[in-house]
């Protein structure tokens, strides 16, 4: 019989605090985005997601790949293509994942809105500025 483990996000070396290390990180949840619902190589996922270089997604696909999210599958034809895709486990996380993704679409302009609030409130009067350098 197999014993269940208690885990505890709280304690800081909980392994599940430290999946929340690793998947808050933008390009982690970006990929597994791109790759819900389809298979990529990687050359299409680094073209889909501007701005990541190829070290930080070949970092960032190990990771999931270790972590059991993604499949690796190496296709040698003339050229050598290294497909990546969602495993059950993936795509399990990945619907968690577009729920966050979903809210944050429907509501940024709610926390940009409460952004611009509170900078707005924080801002300090002209006439109370120094006109000394720092």
């Amino acid at each position: 019989m197999t014993k269940a483990f208690n885990f505890n996000i709280f304690h800081p070396d909980c392994p599940a605090r430290s999946f929340f290390d690793k998947f808050a990180d933008k390009w982690i949840l970006l990929i597994i985005y791109r790759l819900h619902g389809q298979s990529q190589h990687f050359n299409e996922l680094k073209k889909s997601l501007t701005g990541i270089s190829p070290k930080v997604l070949s970092q960032k696909l190990k990771i999931l790949e270790r972590d059991g999210f993604i499949s690796r599958t190496i296709h040698e034809n003339n050229v050598i293509r290294v497909e990546y895709a969602l495993t059950p486990l993936g795509i399990e996380f990945a619907g968690t994942a577009l729920v966050f993704k979903n809210w944050a679409e429907e509501n940024m302009q709610h926390v940009i809105r409460a952004q611009r609030l509170f900078d707005a409130s924080q801002a300090i009067p002209e006439s109370n500025l120094s006109t000394e350098s720092c």
